[in-house]
């Protein structure tokens, strides 16, 4: 009886497929069956059909195939990158031809994919080659897909968060990132900063990989076990699955930041800002830097406070949250002053953190890294078992390492091997608390707080500490409010 309902046809009838008659069934569960010299074919709308033309007597299928080792195939279970393909089908009256097309539009008209996207290109990201990705891959496969889109390139940083705050949302059904993770971070932040905050962060958010850092396709994408392609990730916005994510308050005073994907600081930040002097060498720089870092090691005095996740109570000390989270009086002369948020702006989660059992961890510290999703880059499996909505942030500490342990450590970053070593601390967090310190052997200088791949904070004597940043090298507070924005994602979650 199952196999009789997963069998039910929508419409089925007599067409030709390279001039040979053979039989064509649309079924209920979105299965579109043929049968060639090769044997029994099937292609799945939800999945690999974008779209379709009709070109005189015939209607050609605009779908994608997976691509194994140069050879095509379709009808299979993920693992592959995405190819573009098309299937022509001749149905053999004018009457025959009109119900494919009606019923195939229904069809794809049911899935609720997005009509209208606004999609935003950072040319200036990565290797530079954003434009490219969206010319020669984006955009013909919103093509296929028939997604009609307007396009906007940033000019310069922040551009994206000044387009996102005042724009006209209803004319979409989501936005694009054609970017590495910066664009996204600038994006989300534009669209808390709006009075209408609560319905534009609702609006879906893609991410098509084209920078230095792409954490947060890699995520979405190996969550599905999908490889991080740009055409899985076009085809993933296309399909118009969602999920939702976690997105953080950092707080210092009255000054705010959202972030959705990790914060720094001690090792992983120095190497991810300082190496930036290293740009010429592509992505080897941070190879290259961070093996100078861990030859000449620096540890930093300072505290972390944290509310444990569920199965996390014994780490730490208890200690008590005191609701003072910045100092009013450190902030230097290279400091932007902090910008009073408007009230009717996103004000971060409403939670009482006075009644909740705080645990406090002293320095010196190696490295503290906190992530919202498992990978920080292509490469970088930060945190393997962070999840996209569980309202924590997993917490990833080093305080003492030989050098030889921190090596064989970084080494395995790539497959989040990392986190099983005896000299990381790995837990999950619902609330934390940095308070920054100075660099052991020299307490005339401090480190660099990195957020989602931007310096939020410098101390003195750091790399390009003269540079303005949006907070003081301080103490400062991060709070999660569990599945606030919404991503497109291949599967939903």
């Amino acid at each position: 009886m199952e196999n009789q309902q997963q069998d039910r046809s929508i419409i089925s009838d007599q067409i030709k497929v390279n001039g040979n008659l053979t039989s064509l069934t649309l079924t209920t569960e979105g299965k579109l069956q043929w049968t060639t010299e090769e044997g029994q074919q099937s292609l799945t709308v939800e999945k690999e059909v974008l779209g379709f033309i009709i070109q005189g007597s015939k209607i050609i299928i605009k779908a994608v195939t997976e691509k194994r080792d140069g050879i095509c195939s379709f009808g299979s279970a993920g693992g592959g990158a995405l190819v573009r393909k098309n299937f022509v089908f001749e149905p053999l009256s004018d009457e025959s031809l009109h119900l494919w097309c009606q019923h195939l539009r229904d069809y794809i008209n049911s899935l609720g994919r997005p009509k209208r996207l606004f999609i935003l290109v950072n040319p200036f990201g990565g290797k530079k080659s954003a434009l490219k990705i969206f010319f020669d891959v984006v955009k013909p496969l919103l093509e296929d897909a028939e997604v009609q889109f307007t396009v906007q390139e940033t000019k310069y940083q922040l551009h994206a968060k000044e387009v996102v705050s005042t724009m006209d949302l209803s004319k979409y059904d989501g936005i694009v990132c054609v970017s590495g993770d910066g664009i996204l971070v600038e994006v989300v932040n534009g669209l808390l900063e709006r009075e209408d905050w609560n319905v534009a962060i609702k609006m879906p958010l893609g991410m098509v990989p084209a920078g230095t850092g792409n954490g947060m396709v890699k995520s979405t994408l190996d969550s599905a076990g999908e490889p991080c392609t740009t055409s899985n990730a076009v085809v993933a916005i296309i399909r118009g699955h969602k999920c939702s994510l976690d997105v953080a308050t950092i707080l210092q005073g009255d000054t705010k930041f959202f972030s959705v994907l990790m914060l720094a600081w001690g090792l992983v930040a120095d190497i991810d800002i300082e190496s930036e002097k290293y740009r010429w060498m592509g992505s080897a720089r941070l190879d290259f830097y961070g093996l100078q870092r861990m030859l000449s090691l620096r540890q930093y005095s300072g505290r972390i406070s944290f509310v444990p996740a569920p199965g996390f109570e014994a780490y730490g000390e208890p200690t008590r949250y005191n609701g003072e989270f910045a100092s009013k009086h450190s902030i230097n002369p290279g400091q932007e002053q902090p910008v009073k948020a408007e009230q009717y702006s996103y004000q971060g989660p409403d939670v009482d953190l006075t009644n909740l059992e705080w645990r406090t961890i002293n320095g010196p510290f190696i490295s503290v890294w906190l992530h919202n999703v498992p990978w920080g880059g292509d490469n970088t499996m930060a945190a393997p078992d962070a999840k996209f909505a569980d309202g924590n942030l997993d917490l990833i500490l080093i305080k003492d390492c030989p050098k030889l342990g921190l090596l064989a450590l970084m080494t395995s970053l790539s497959n989040g091997g990392h986190v099983k070593s005896p000299h990381v601390l790995y837990l999950k967090v619902k609330a934390f608390i940095l308070e920054p310190g100075q660099l052991t052997k020299d307490p005339t200088r401090g480190g660099i707080i990195d957020v989602d791949g931007e310096v939020l904070a410098r101390g003195n004597g750091t790399y390009k500490h003269g540079q303005k940043t949006l907070m003081a090298y301080d103490k400062l507070q991060i709070t999660v409010d569990r599945g606030l924005a919404t991503l497109f994602c291949p599967v939903q979650q």
